[in-house]
């Protein structure tokens, strides 16, 4: 066991150096872009560093911990660990977070304090993938809003106002729920309250209870990964956002309520998620087709690309839902997948609004003639989003059917019915996907703008693009990547569900 703080040094780094921005000289831009991105990347160093010398692959339990008294007072300790689970997401994090600086270029209001910001996202995030302590989890998953609203309330479209408070109404309500349930699960059953991970997954509790837990964790995570009534507020916020801010969002704040749902619904309360799974696999299937018909009446661009989103994480509700090996193994696979696209398309869409300054996709059209590269790009992780085979949108969705074809919990016929829902939502994707670039590509609508020239993408944005396609492709070809480091962990998992 090494003794080394890798973990501490990786959560607490980003948001140590971002302050240091506020003393860099005030006029210069170029001097904060370098240095955020500098510490991005050292940050992706060390975490890759960590990761491959500290990290085996064939130990499911947690490894890298650190674990130091925090406050004596309750026993809350400072307490991080990676497993299996958060160890995908924590590097899907560091990706998508040294893209968003580097797409985040052309930011230059206060832009000392945007990045600052990003940072302790940054910081926010890495934290609650990778804490051990509930009320840790809790307080990373705080941190992360505060800066989320921030840029969502200075930087953003016309209404930004409007969907900035919008979001932060829905998390914060959320959040009351999800700290109501960890100090119920930690004030449970002892005089001393228990906040640890480890101990709280032996425990069991009455029925009734644990049902009451799984609702009100049930619902901070399905305000986080929009589960269908809660969803309201992510086209809003989408549809304003700046497009750096967009990344984030679409690549690891959904994913955050992903993982909840599986490290604490899935994990700590087993008997009242085998209770709720039909549920969650109908809403599941609702999910997908309801955003998936709801997508092509948005004229908004990043709105019918939020809807997409929405759509996408039906598919994880539905594998977190079969309660099979294979099913948790493709929505993990989802989750990154859709990290990368998610982030990959609102980048384009914000790249071709800064070229042509048109939101709304009835003023578009012929876009392909002037921007070939952007055309190109955009094309392709439309292509992946609507799973085509090679890429890792198909070998996730695929997985997941598998899960629930081959799941033990459910009847033939209701297994028959999701698979054809489930397929009539993967028939709409395309449509909503492909109405979308033939809005926005084809045609030979011409622009009204006073220099009729518009710039194709730069080397910084075909930067971006390539580096987000290329693990696209590589998860596609080869999906062993993401999950030969999820499998032991997730059987571990579903082993509570057969022994117990």
């Amino acid at each position: 066991m090494n003794k080394f703080p890798w973990l501490t040094i990786i959560v607490v780094l980003p948001i140590f150096a971002g302050s240091f921005i506020f003393f860099l000289p005030h006029k210069g831009n170029r001097v904060i872009r370098w240095y955020t991105i500098c510490i991005c990347m050292l940050e992706l160093l060390l975490t890759t560093y960590a990761f491959c010398y500290h990290f085996q692959l064939d130990d499911p339990l947690i490894q890298l911990v650190d674990d130091y008294k925090w406050i004596d007072f309750f026993d809350f300790r400072w307490k991080l660990g990676i497993d299996g689970l958060s160890i995908g997401p924590v590097l899907l994090t560091g990706f998508i977070t040294t893209l968003a600086t580097l797409a985040a270029w052309p930011v230059t209001r206060d832009s000392r304090l945007f990045h600052f910001l990003m940072l302790a996202m940054y910081s926010g995030q890495i934290g609650s993938f990778s804490s051990r302590d509930l009320l840790l989890f809790f307080i990373m998953w705080e941190l992360e809003l505060i800066p989320v609203y921030l840029l969502l309330s200075m930087w953003g479209g016309k209404k930004r106002l409007y969907s900035a408070t919008k979001f932060i109404l829905y998390t914060a309500g959320g959040s009351i729920f999800l700290l109501m349930g960890v100090l119920g699960i930690g004030l449970y059953g002892s005089n001393e309250p228990t906040l640890n991970f480890e101990t709280s997954v032996n425990q069991s509790y009455p029925v009734a209870l644990e049902i009451i837990f799984y609702i009100g964790f049930f619902i901070a995570f399905a305000v986080k990964l929009p589960i269908l009534p809660l969803h309201t507020w992510l086209p809003d916020t989408h549809g304003e956002a700046h497009y750096s801010t967009c990344m984030l969002l679409a690549g690891i704040l959904l994913k955050m309520g992903a993982y909840g749902l599986i490290r604490i619904n899935m994990e700590l309360l087993p008997h009242a998620h085998s209770i709720f799974s039909p549920w969650l696999m109908i809403v599941g299937t609702i999910q997908i087709i309801y955003a998936a018909s709801t997508s092509p009446g948005q004229r908004n661009l990043k709105k019918r690309i939020a809807y997409s989103s929405v759509s996408h994480m039906g598919f994880i509700l539905i594998g977190i839902a079969s309660i099979t090996d294979t099913g948790l193994n493709g929505a993990i696979l989802q989750i990154i997948s859709h990290g990368f696209i998610g982030a990959a398309l609102f980048f384009l869409a914000g790249t071709s609004y800064d070229r042509i300054r048109l939101v709304y996709l009835d003023e578009m059209g012929g876009v392909a003639i002037p921007m070939p590269k952007i055309f190109t790009m955009f094309s392709s992780f439309s292509m992946a989003s609507l799973a085509l085979p090679g890429m890792s949108g198909f070998v996730a969705e695929v997985i997941v059917f598998l899960g629930i074809i081959t799941s033990q919990k459910y009847l033939l016929m209701p297994k028959i019915a999701i698979t054809f829902v489930m397929a009539i939502g993967m028939i709409l994707t395309p449509i909503y996907l492909l109405s979308m670039s033939r809005q926005m590509f084809y045609g030979y609508k011409l622009f009204n703008t006073p220099n009729s020239y518009v710039f194709d993408s730069g080397p910084r944005e075909l930067f971006v693009s390539i580096s987000i396609f290329l693990p696209v492709i590589g998860i596609g070809m080869y999906p062993d990547f993401v999950l030969s480091l999820s499998v032991d962990k997730v059987e571990g998992i579903l082993s509570n569900y057969f022994y117990r």
